[in-house]
């Protein structure tokens, strides 16, 4: 008996065929399974970045990349792929001192509340940043993806305002 052909067998049998969300399905699931998530940040950084500017370094610690996108530098750190390693994504956007600090402290915490989605503003330093951090157990390709994202058009969106309201002191 010979193996039946599936261009036909689907042709014949249309209600046999996947749909386009079982195929969705299926191909997030493969890429899910065969990709690592170095391997799925690396693709999203190469959409996203501008002027070529996409840099990566291997440490003990992980892999860091940095790239460009529009007037801010975003950072993502994969500390490995374990569950229990962490993807941590950040842009700075406003370094202190700065006037206002109380005021600029309102305003973030606002903004926290309303517009960051999964991402939120925090200080780092003597620097106020948008971030993201994830442990990476069950961690999908598309949160990835959102993740940068966010961080990226959040910090991006927002760094020119807040220089100009609360800049330096």
């Amino acid at each position: 008996m010979s193996n039946p052909n599936p261009e036909t067998l689907a042709a014949d049998s249309p209600n046999r065929s996947m749909s386009d969300r079982e195929l969705e399905t299926m191909t997030d699931e493969f890429i899910e399974r065969t990709s690592s998530h170095k391997e799925v940040i690396e693709t999203v950084i190469s959409s996203l970045e501008q002027n070529n500017s996409a840099m990566v370094v291997q440490t003990d610690s992980g892999y860091l990349w940095k790239f460009q996108y529009g007037s801010v530098e975003v950072f993502v750190q994969l500390t490995g792929e374990s569950d229990e390693d962490l993807l941590t994504v950040w842009s700075p956007v406003l370094k202190f001192p700065i006037r206002d600090e109380a005021g600029l402290m309102r305003k973030l915490l606002e903004m926290n509340w309303s517009e960051t989605l999964e991402t939120r503003f925090g200080i780092s330093g003597d620097r106020v940043v948008v971030l993201s951090q994830r442990a990476v157990a069950d961690l999908s390709p598309e949160e990835i993806s959102r993740a940068i994202t966010l961080v990226a058009t959040i910090a991006d969106d927002n760094d020119e305002s807040l220089k100009k309201a609360f800049g330096t002191a």
